[in-house]
């Protein structure tokens, strides 16, 4: 399979580079091509610009300020997303990657009659996120009810493809996390990709 290996955090150093890292390791083990997408190391601008919403419901649309992002989405069987969860929601860079690449005649399709959007993206079999929050997890799901999940598995994922492997792996609570519970985090995230 191939693997588009999207990380969106700012700091080289950080346990989300180590996620990215350990992941396509396990991946790249497992017998799977990856392809690594570091937003920040790409300088990928998350901003939708004016042509790009003015144009939104053009047909066909014009996706070709990201063209070269979207052959690679277009390219992969999987994605697998890595990013900390910032006030409960992605960083900025990952909510612009879906904006400005997950676009129409890209993800979706306007469906005609209107209303309804038609999946686009059916060469994608399987979308995990690989993530972490600050807060511990009864905060994130019983206050906030994983916002996170919801906007992953019940909109981009259903919108976006059909019957596709929907996984998320968080490590909660991370501003405590222990050196021992970010290793134990690590080596799920080895022993889940490994099973694919």
């Amino acid at each position: 399979m191939r693997i588009l290996l999207v990380l969106a955090h700012p700091l080289e150093e950080s346990f989300a580079a180590s996620v990215a890292k350990t992941a396509g390791e396990a991946l790249a083990e497992a017998g799977h091509a990856v392809d690594v997408l570091d937003l920040y190391a790409e300088d990928f601008d998350p901003r939708l610009t004016k042509a790009e919403r003015g144009g939104y419901f053009d047909i066909p649309y014009d996706a070709s300020s990201v063209s070269t992002i979207v052959e690679r989405l277009k390219a992969a069987d999987g994605l697998i997303l890595v990013f900390p969860q910032w006030w409960f929601n992605f960083p900025a860079i990952l909510k612009g990657f879906f904006d400005r690449v997950f676009a129409p005649g890209v993800a979706f399709s306007h469906d005609a009659a209107g209303g309804r959007i038609v999946p686009q993206l059916t060469n994608i079999r399987l979308l995990w996120a690989l993530t972490t929050t600050g807060s511990p997890w009864w905060l994130v799901h019983l206050y906030m009810g994983n916002p996170v999940r919801r906007l992953l598995k019940r909109g981009i994922a259903n919108f976006c493809s059909k019957r596709l492997n929907f996984r998320m792996l968080s490590l909660h609570d991370m501003d405590r996390a222990t050196a021992a519970k970010r290793q134990g985090h690590l080596d799920r995230v080895r022993k889940a990709l490994s099973a694919i």
